[in-house]
């Protein structure tokens, strides 16, 4: 009397898992960084935006720079709802949090990473930083 078994057998049961588990343990970080790399980016395309907008402004102004202040996202002429320039306020996503928006006037870039503020302008030039990068716009690690 032969016997159809339908039923998967306990070694091919582990087999699966422990195909899963790997794929797990490969997709798992790969993830991580995609979302910090995506940060990145978007911090660094922002900065480029910035920049832009600052010297067009600052050709269509007879060579005047923004009025940029201090403060939450106050980038002046170029920073306005729906303006030709900036469409809306820059964030640095590589800070985060509540001062990603932030900025602060200093003549250089940063040394180290933080979260106190997300961009640095020089009202003397007009160049401008992203918080949390260097000088030549690599970001500092977290």
């Amino acid at each position: 009397m032969s016997r159809c078994s339908r039923a998967f057998t306990l070694v091919e049961l582990l087999v699966v898992v422990v195909v899963l588990g790997i794929l797990v343990a490969v997709v798992i970080p790969q993830y991580a960084n995609a979302t910090a790399d995506a940060q990145l980016k978007a911090t660094q395309d922002q900065l480029i935006k910035i920049r832009r907008a600052m010297d067009v402004y600052y050709v269509r102004n007879n060579n005047m720079l923004p009025a940029v202040t201090e403060g939450n996202g106050t980038w002046g002429q170029i920073a306005n709802p729906g303006d030709t320039y900036l469409r809306e306020r820059p964030l640095n996503q590589w800070v985060g949090g509540p001062n990603a928006g932030l900025i602060v006037f200093r003549t250089g870039p940063d040394t180290s990473f933080h979260t106190n503020y997300g961009w640095i302008f020089d009202p003397a030039t007009g160049r401008t930083w992203a918080a949390s990068f260097d000088g030549d716009d690599v970001p500092f690690a977290r």
